[in-house]
C-alpha cells in the first residue's frame, strides 16, 4: 500500500499541474458518481492527509480517494497517450486546458462538502508530514493503549498518518524493538521522531529508503527480506503475520537485532 510519502508526492504532482485551472470535462467510472458532472469547477489545491487525497473545488467541494493497494493518479498532456493501464481499471477522468488527470483502480472515490472534510479523514491522528504536526497528541495516542503492540499502534492511522508496513517495519528494526514488544516498554516518542523523521527524508528522496545507500536491494533492512541475512549482525531474518484477524499484516525482524525481551 502506498505510504505517506508516496502520497504526498502524488498530491505535490496533482497540485502543481491542475491548482487554478477549471476542470473543461469531467468523467467518473464509479456508480456513486456516475452522473457527477464538476465542470466548469476550478481545482483550489491539492493536499494530503496521511494516506488520503483531497482535491478541493471552487464552489465548496472536496473530491476524495485514497490509493489502497493499488490505486494511483496519472497525469497526461492532451493528445499523450494514458498508460496507467486498461480502459476498465479507469475510475475517474478530470480534464483541464493542460493536463488531464486520470484516476485508475481507486478503491475510494467520493465528493464532500469541503467544510465536511471531517467525515472522510476526521478519524486519522496527526499528520507526520504536515508542518504543524502534533507530536505530543501522536505520542499520546500510541501510549493510551500501552498492552499493544508498537507494531500495531504505530500502523494505527487513528494514532498518527502516514506510516504504512514499510516504516513501522523498519522504525521497529533501528529502534531495536522486537514486532510484538509492547507499548509499554517502548520509547514512544523515539519512535515518533524517527516515523516522522524517515517519511520527511524519503519525500526529499523520491523513494523509500531506511539504510541511507539508495541502491537497488540495499534500501531497507528487513521489510521484504524474509531468509536473508542481516546487514548489521548476519542473522537470517523471519516473517510472520502481526495484527487483528481478517486485518494481519506481513512483518520483518531479526531475531538478534530485535529480541523479545
Amino acid at each position: 500500500m502506498p505510504e505517506g510519502d508516496t502520497v504526498w508526492r502524488a498530491c505535490t504532482r496533482l497540485n502543481q499541474s491542475l491548482a487554478g485551472l477549471e476542470l473543461v470535462r469531467t468523467d467518473f467510472r464509479v456508480p456513486s458518481l456516475a452522473t457527477t458532472d464538476l465542470s466548469g469547477r476550478t481545482v483550489l489545491e491539492v493536499v494530503a492527509r496521511g494516506k488520503h487525497i483531497l482535491m478541493r473545488l471552487s464552489g465548496g467541494l472536496t473530491l476524495h480517494s485514497h490509493f489502497r493497494m493499488d490505486g494511483s493518479w496519472h497525469l497526461y498532456r492532451p493528445g499523450e497517450r494514458w498508460r496507467g493501464g486498461p480502459t476498465h481499471e479507469i475510475r475517474a477522468v478530470l480534464e483541464t486546458s493542460n493536463w488531464t488527470a486520470v484516476g485508475y483502480r481507486l478503491p475510494v472515490l467520493d465528493l464532500v462538502a469541503t467544510d465536511n472534510e471531517d467525515s472522510v479523514v476526521g478519524h486519522l491522528g496527526p499528520d507526520l508530514l504536515s508542518p504543524s504536526f502534533d507530536r505530543a497528541a501522536a505520542i499520546a495516542n500510541v501510549e493510551s493503549d500501552p498492552g499493544r503492540t508498537i507494531s500495531e499502534a504505530l500502523l494505527d492511522q487513528r494514532n498518527l498518518a502516514g506510516i504504512g508496513n514499510f516504516y513501522r517495519t523498519e522504525v521497529c528494526f533501528l529502534l531495536g524493538l522486537h514486532p510484538w514488544r509492547p507499548v509499554a516498554d517502548v520509547d514512544v516518542p523515539a519512535a515518533v521522531d524517527l516515523s516522522r523523521k524517515l517519511l520527511k527524508a524519503n519525500v526529499r528522496n523520491g523513494v523509500q529508503v531506511s539504510t541511507g545507500v539508495d541502491r537497488p536491494g540495499q534500501r531497507t533492512w528487513v521489510f521484504e527480506r524474509a531468509g536473508k541475512a542481516c546487514r548489521r549482525c548476519g542473522a537470517t531474518i523471519r516473517t510472520g503475520n502481526l495484527g487483528e484477524p481478517t486485518r494481519e499484516r506481513v512483518t520483518y525482524w531479526c531475531p538478534a537485532c530485535q529480541p523479545e525481551s
